[in-house]
């Protein structure tokens, strides 16, 4: 969605209960739409992907996706990775504790390389019990982590991208499912949703530029 005219510029069916892996596909599609070379795109945390968020910086694109807490280590009283501070000059974590977690390796997960770090220390710390159940606190670092640090400055605060986010795309997200009801889609076999989700984002636009410039505009 535009936030400007808040009209719908690109949408896309899928059978996925998941949309990690949108962002890059709706951003190209929206900058081919609007004729754009650059885009600030902003999505829920339910977007968030690493890999996504590489692929849109890739082809020019901004993005600003919340990053979901995936550990419970918060509600238990633990410190979470956030709580480790990477170094900016040095290649080196930071822990709650004041030790140095060093890089020692680098592994490939799921076609990512993953760098090691870990100090070696854990067993003699006074706050352990907060740090990790085992033997020693590892912490695992993207190579391209640095995109994600750079990103989420930009989320909270006054020009925060998600409070016009929620005003636009939740907004119109709503009214097509007020629209459908509680039975949602009518239509069987993945066509012909495809096409009755794009009537409806078709009425969704007509209404919108009907309140933007009347009816004879």
């Amino acid at each position: 969605m535009e936030t400007g005219t808040r009209l719908i510029v690109a949408h896309e069916a899928t059978s996925q209960g998941f949309g990690r892996d949108q962002p890059a596909p709706m951003t190209k599609a929206a900058k081919t739409a609007l004729g754009r070379k650059d885009l600030h795109a902003a999505a829920d945390k339910g977007c968030f992907s690493s890999a996504g968020i590489l692929a849109c910086h890739t082809v020019g694109n901004t993005t600003a996706v919340p990053r979901p807490e995936a550990s419970g280590n918060r509600s238990k009283g633990m410190f979470v990775k956030a709580g480790f501070a990477c170094g900016a000059s040095k290649d080196v974590y930071h822990c709650p504790a004041s030790q140095v977690r060093s890089y020692r390796y680098t592994r490939e997960e799921n076609g990512r390389p993953i760098r090691r770090y870990w100090t070696g220390r854990c067993g003699h710390c006074p706050i352990k019990r907060r740090g990790t159940t085992g033997e020693e606190r590892m912490i695992s670092r993207w190579e391209h982590a640095p995109l994600i640090d750079q990103m989420l400055p930009r989320l909270g605060g006054a020009h925060d991208p998600m409070k016009p986010r929620r005003s636009t795309v939740e907004y119109s997200f709503g009214t097509i499912k007020a629209w459908m009801g509680m039975a949602h889609f009518l239509t069987r076999r993945f066509k012909c949703v495809r096409t009755e989700m794009a009537l409806n984002v078709l009425a969704c636009n007509m209404k919108r530029m009907i309140a933007l410039t009347g009816v004879a505009g």
